[in-house]
């Protein structure tokens, strides 16, 4: 029970760093429907994808996180999230989150 606590309040101050990197980014906002995120994705050529900011919220999304912040840090260049790994991989991930929910 306690684990679980730290995990969400750990993954809670993760999005809330990420968020504000969000709104900080104005590139491509208007095109970005409501209660959506954009993420750009890549390991060399970032790619754009929005997905539903309940995504932000799963399990497997917050492991991913946990690991991107630890990894590489949250400034990045791009102004929103951005998440180095392979398409492959994040097609995957978002594959799986929409299977459970």
């Amino acid at each position: 029970m306690g684990r679980q606590l730290v995990e969400k309040v750990q993954a809670k101050k993760i999005l809330q760093r990420t968020l504000s990197n969000i709104k900080r980014s104005t590139q491509h906002c208007s095109d970005v429907p409501k209660g959506h995120v954009a993420v750009y994705v890549g390991e060399t050529y970032m790619k754009r994808h929005v997905i539903p900011i309940s995504y932000l919220n799963h399990t497997l999304f917050h492991n991913v996180l946990h690991f991107v912040e630890e990894e590489f840090g949250f400034e990045h260049p791009m102004g929103g999230l951005t998440i180095p790994c392979s398409e492959d991989y994040f097609s995957s991930l978002i594959s799986l989150i929409r299977s459970s929910s």
